[in-house]
């Protein structure tokens, strides 16, 4: 599975089989975590077979069942976007190695043994990862004119990208943001109000599956 194909594949899911994840596995992520955490000046940690930080009210009431794995993404304080993109990267990753995912914005039991919160960082969110016991479903799509600003006539790569952009995972589905093409080759990226929060954290995982898309070759973020 391509990174393309995995922006289509991955839904959010939110039972899981209680298996292990293959060694193997675990070191590739690993591997694209500390890639990311080089890039992104992040500290985003991989968390396996540790089950209760998924037991309590508030996971519960989000029905999540059999997590057993997670992203820990933490980071310093104001990092939301990086986050978002960052995070999405190893997310779409995970997609492509037969895992499924799901971000998690809800109070999760925090493990201070499993993972390490450095002065000036947070735990902005978790990721759920692991083997789903379905795939998933895909939200209602809304329409994408209402996502996107151009001065004249779509090129094919900035249509590719809004494509995969509407199938990011944001917040409660709130898809709050919007993207622009500023010449040719530029693209502005927004985030919207948004009265629930999250929404910066959002815009990173959008521009993340935008890239895949379009191709980061085509063009550059303003």
């Amino acid at each position: 599975m391509t990174l393309q194909e995995a922006v289509v594949a991955r839904h959010s899911v939110r039972q899981y089989h209680e298996k292990s994840i293959e060694a193997e596995i675990i070191k590739i992520l690993n591997e694209e975590i500390a890639l990311c955490n080089q890039e992104g000046g992040l500290h985003i940690q991989l968390v396996t077979d540790e089950p209760q930080a998924f037991t309590g009210g508030m996971v519960k009431y989000g029905n999540f069942k059999g997590v057993r794995n997670y992203l820990a993404m933490v980071a310093p304080k104001g990092a939301d976007e990086k986050v978002g993109y960052y995070g999405e990267r190893i997310v779409l990753l995970a997609q492509t190695l037969g895992l499924n995912s799901c971000w998690v914005g809800l109070s999760v039991g925090k493990q201070p043994d499993r993972y390490t919160i450095a002065a000036g960082e947070k735990l902005h969110c978790v990721i759920a990862i692991g083997y789903g016991v379905t795939q998933g479903v895909q939200h209602p799509m809304r329409p994408m004119e209402k996502f996107y600003r151009t001065k004249g006539e779509m090129p094919d790569w900035f249509r590719r990208g809004m494509d995969a952009a509407m199938l990011a995972p944001t917040a409660v589905h709130q898809q709050k943001f919007e993207l622009e093409l500023l010449d040719d080759h530029t693209v502005a990226a927004r985030a919207r109000f948004s009265l629930v929060g999250w929404a910066k954290l959002d815009l990173g995982i959008v521009k993340y599956n935008f890239e895949v898309a379009a191709g980061k070759e085509n063009f550059c973020w303003q």
